[in-house]
């Protein structure tokens, strides 16, 4: 098992200094993090006969991660996923997004969490505390904001993320880990014949520039629906306008569980190697993207060429464009509350 060189991942960004940390428990799995975008850079997790392997794309140095894909393994901010033509009200106030997607604004605009060097707070062998504060106006967002990620890695395989920010003026917040997962090992070029259930009764179908129409439907009797777990690949190239719009999977699910309580999101599994990943999440929803617009442009670890379905993303999140979306739960902090979400992978084998 290669483990990615700390050394390889020393230097600076934004006039800071950027470094690798290297979380490690009793069973042998390894979590690595950035400070660079507070980014996961690798997961080395066992296959049932104990043979470990990277199943996180992305880059073996830091130059390839500045230079490249900028979402591998990112902490997506201030508004992870979209926000309709870049713009939201707020007390009568409108704000005004970076357009980078589309017609939209996605993942905070071109410099949003994932473009930043956050601060070490404290690390450990087994947990690392990292910290930005955007301030007011960054990427049109209004007021303050103070944000920390903390990872830790469990002795029972899980990689839990926490999240927590403040604010000193009523913003939209709306956080998520944007890991690309194939559990067969970053370097492996499909997908489709892995397994994936998702437990959610309803989705949020959206339109043709891939922002919700503000419905919340059933998956029952459709390709979206994963509430018993089956092959990704069986209907991903269903013709359907909600396959259509994506290309494949790239949507999001209304997860089955109580608001803000800590509950079972998705079960990603791969049968050769047996890996499993539980994703849990105290957030409403998940988006379940499929790669469908990889085209092997971006070359990553060991000089893999990631392809067109060569990953899962599974980004516990709240809805997209719910800041114009008044049905949907809000994303809306104001200043005196506390934003607190958790997400926690869960590897094992079967």
């Amino acid at each position: 098992m290669k483990i990615i060189d700390e050394q390889s991942f020393k230097g600076t960004f934004k006039g800071k200094n950027i470094a690798l940390y290297t979380l490690k428990n009793k069973n042998g799995v390894v979590a690595q993090i950035t400070n660079f975008g507070a980014k996961i850079v690798s997961i080395y997790a066992p296959d049932r006969d104990g043979e470990f392997k990277d199943v996180l794309q992305g880059f073996d140095t830091i130059d390839e991660w500045l230079n490249g894909f900028p979402y591998f393994g990112a902490i997506c901010g201030r508004y992870a996923n979209r926000i309709a033509d870049g713009k939201f009200t707020i007390d009568g106030t409108e704000y005004s997004l970076p357009i980078n997607n589309g017609p939209n604004s996605l993942h905070g605009g071109p410099e949003g969490f994932n473009n930043q060097v956050f601060d070490v707070m404290s690390s450990s062998k087994s947990s690392v505390k990292l910290n930005y504060a955007s301030v007011d106006g960054e990427e049109g967002y209004p007021g303050n904001l103070n944000f920390s990620v903390t990872y830790t890695l469990t002795e029972n395989n899980e990689l839990i993320l926490d999240y927590y920010a403040t604010t000193d003026k009523a913003t939209h917040v709306n956080i998520c880990s944007h890991g690309f997962f194939n559990l067969a090992g970053c370097d492996d070029g499909d997908i489709t014949g892995h397994t994936m259930m998702i437990n959610a009764k309803e989705f949020t179908p959206v339109n043709d520039v891939q922002i919700p129409t503000g419905d919340i439907l059933p998956v029952a009797g459709t390709p979206m629906d994963f509430m018993k777990a089956h092959i990704i690949g069986d209907r991903i190239d269903d013709d359907t306008d909600q396959l259509k719009y994506g290309a494949g999977y790239d949507h999001n699910w209304v997860i089955n569980k109580p608001a803000g309580e800590l509950g079972l999101a998705a079960v990603y599994s791969e049968p050769k190697s047996g890996r499993i990943m539980e994703v849990f999440t105290t957030q409403p929803g998940i988006q379940f993207y499929s790669a469908n617009w990889f085209d092997g442009s971006d070359v990553g670890k060991d000089g893999t060429a990631y392809t067109k379905r060569s990953a899962v993303c599974l980004e516990a999140q709240h809805y997209p464009d719910s800041p114009n979306q008044p049905q949907f739960p809000s994303t809306l902090l104001k200043p005196g509350e506390e934003y607190k979400e958790t997400c926690i992978y869960k590897f094992s084998t079967k």
